[in-house]
């Protein structure tokens, strides 16, 4: 039986690892959730960075590209590590190990880099609509509400074909700047000695900072958590072990091509406007126009706008995933997927139209910026809590990190938090002094970064002081209490809906265990055509009578049966209709089967068993068909 508080439950264990035939099927069978991940290090914010460090300081900073590729395996690692051995995500493991206070703004920020996340993502996508189809952004902005429900279609056939979506996308976007170098012909020992560490001016090292503060995502961190979760193995040692080493792989793998398209974006910046001496190119727009003067191909701007809208599509399909892994995981709170993708999109979209509206397009630019920041800022909330959890040998017992990784680690996040620390105040300083007299900035903005700061430094030594026994005894719900226990007995009055297909069988049977010959039972069915929605039980259509004939035979046998049965419809819409009947009849128990709609029908009508679960006070056995 599926665990209903696992992450991500509707596609918690999925997809088998035991596959028959050659060892590279097993391999194969563990590989995909770091490709999603890997969508996020090369998003739509990444290549103002990228475009900004090639245009204004050539190949010199490569390097910085390589060391957060780095920092980002080793970070990747551990989150999956944490995953595959706890079990958990990095968002759920965090509410266990933090006082619930912390944990709401833990939460809070998350909420914020994943919408600020989006933000870029929306702007992405409408830069690289207005691009190849020569649209105004706002209608591009606008556009981009409507793949809200992109995600949901794709997830109901099953997360190997969302990863396979995904790959498709990132093939998209590899291939474009692979076509894109061939035709700039970069200078390849100019391009070397770009790897060679090297800080050529101040400048430089601000527009280093935004590359490293744009490459590793915090919400990456709880997504890939969850991710590795979606493959079934055994609980022993060596699955385990084996587990990790195979998504380190894949992590590899998939974060040395995310490398490659940041490198292709810079390369590219420095090779087309660098070496003619164009060092003020860093709008995305800019540097679409100049591609097709510069390189003499009319493919090349066409391939840019492209990939720019592959890149916005495959991650904001992955910060959707990350925004549904937070709200359960620190607040455990499941709402339909559709509310909250609207809710995220919605949140980056209103920024972005009163942006356009009142500044114009030429200030997406700064927005794309800003968004950059704000995932800065999180970042180390998320950081720190992982290496946390992933050195605690008590939980993660033999699969705790060696001490050499955890020095890595505490080394990596310093480095992050110290860099991303001196963007925040590099940008706050450029600010205040263009408004000198601004009372917001004083009065909300400052104090409130003291506040998270002060925070930071909380959630880093906090764990060092908790008491090690009670946090070990603490469970994902709190501690255990003695339990008081009712006398045993069989539950007296049952309600069962029925749909009138093969699984009802199924769905009675398992009603009549719980009840046996004593109970009392009421079989429910729900019209659902348009008349019955607007006329209810006054319909009287041919599927009507003949829905009250099906369920009479269903009556009248169990009644052969001895059970003592009676049967009823309900009219227009089921998530009403079967409450209210069950209400009514008094029933002490409620029988479902899980219904058998898939894409679009979850999209419009959600799902039922949620839906009629919430307006009962009485336990509801949702027979799996």
């Amino acid at each position: 039986m599926k665990n209903s508080n696992a992450s991500l439950a509707e596609v918690n264990a999925t997809v088998p690892t035991k596959v028959a035939g050659a060892k590279w099927r097993t391999w194969f069978a563990f590989f995909g959730p770091a490709y999603l991940v890997s969508v996020g290090y090369m998003d739509p914010g990444n290549w103002a960075t990228d475009i900004a460090g090639g245009s204004k300081f050539g190949y010199s900073l490569l390097w910085v590209l390589l060391m957060s590729n780095l920092i980002a395996l080793l970070l990747q690692s551990l989150s999956a590590r944490l995953g595959i051995v706890r079990g958990l995500d990095l968002a759920q493991a965090s509410r266990q190990m933090y006082p619930k206070a912390t944990n709401l703004f833990l939460y809070v920020l998350a909420e914020i880099a994943i919408a600020a996340c989006d933000l870029a993502e929306v702007l992405g996508m409408a830069i690289g609509l207005q691009l190849l189809f020569d649209i105004p952004l706002i209608y591009g902005v606008c556009i981009c509400v409507l793949d809200t429900f992109l995600l949901l279609f794709l997830l109901s056939f099953g997360m190997r074909k969302l990863e396979a979506f995904i790959i498709c996308l990132i093939s998209i976007i590899g291939f474009a700047f692979l076509s894109q170098l061939i035709m700039a012909k970069p200078d390849l020992t100019a391009v070397a000695k770009g790897f060679i560490p090297a800080i050529p001016t101040e400048q430089a090292l601000y527009i280093a900072i935004g590359i490293i503060g744009a490459t590793v995502m915090p919400h990456n961190l709880y997504l890939h958590s969850s991710l590795v979760q979606t493959r079934k193995f055994d609980l022993t040692p060596a699955s385990i072990a084996r587990a990790i080493r195979l998504n380190f792989f894949d992590s590899a793998i998939a974060l040395n091509l995310a490398l490659f398209v940041n490198a292709a974006i810079l390369i590219l910046a420095a090779t087309v406007f660098f070496k003619n001496g164009l060092y003020e190119v860093a709008e995305i727009q800019d540097a679409h126009k100049l591609l097709q003067p510069m390189l003499g191909s009319t493919w090349a701007p066409t391939l840019f706008a492209i990939a720019l809208i592959a890149a916005g599509q495959s991650s904001t399909i992955t910060g959707t995933l990350a925004g549904q892994i937070i709200m359960e995981g620190y607040l455990q709170l499941r709402i339909q997927p559709w509310v909250r993708r609207l809710i995220t999109r919605l949140i980056a979209v209103v920024p972005a139209l009163i942006t356009i509206l009142y500044a114009g397009e030429s200030a997406t630019g700064n927005l794309l910026i800003l968004s950059q920041v704000i995932l800065s800022m999180q970042l180390g909330f998320a950081i720190i809590p992982l290496i946390h959890l992933t050195s605690d040998r008590i939980k993660m017992q033999q699969f705790a990190i060696s001490n050499w990784v955890k020095t890595l680690a505490w080394i990596s996040a310093s480095i992050i938090v110290a860099l991303n620390v001196k963007l925040v105040y590099e940008q706050i300083n450029i600010y205040t002094t263009e408004h000198p007299h601004n009372i917001w900035m004083q009065a909300l903005v400052i104090p409130f970064l003291l506040f998270a700061f002060g925070m930071l430094l909380y959630i880093t030594i906090y764990p060092y002081f908790t008491n090690k026994q009670a946090q070990d005894a603490k469970g994902i719900h709190g501690t255990f209490t003695e339990l008081t226990l009712p006398p045993v007995s069989t539950f007296k009055r049952i309600a069962i809906a029925v749909d009138f297909t093969k699984a009802d069988e199924k769905t009675i049977q398992h009603a009549l265990q719980q009840g046996g010959l004593n109970a009392s039972y009421l079989l429910i069915h729900t019209v659902e055509t348009a008349g019955a929605f607007i006329i209810g039980a006054n319909i009287k259509d041919a599927e009507s009578e003949s829905d009250a004939q099906l369920i009479n035979h269903y009556e009248m046998h169990l009644k052969e049966k001895n059970y003592q049965v009676v049967s009823t419809i309900g009219y227009g819409n089921p998530k009403k209709a079967i409450p209210q009947l069950t209400i009514a009849f008094d029933a002490d128990l409620l029988v479902m089967g899980s219904h058998g709609h898939r894409a679009f029908s979850d999209i419009i009508w959600g799902t039922t068993i949620d839906a009629v679960r919430h307006q009962l006070n009485i336990p509801v056995l949702v027979v799996r068909l």
